[in-house]
């Protein structure tokens, strides 16, 4: 049986790694209040509501 190889348009595994080094990278020496102020901040800057509010 011959397996059939699809080039992909998306890699989703690629881009959610890719987010994840940036991030880790801009917060790898803040303190656990730096980390608090940088999360709301980047939730002000996207507009993202957080679950359940």
């Amino acid at each position: 049986m011959e397996t059939i190889k699809k080039e992909k348009q998306f890699d989703a595994v690629k881009m959610m790694r890719d987010i994840r080094n940036k991030i880790s990278a801009e917060t790898q020496n803040m303190t656990f209040e730096e980390l608090k102020a940088y999360i709301q901040q980047q939730l002000a800057d996207n507009q993202t509501k957080l679950i359940g509010r």
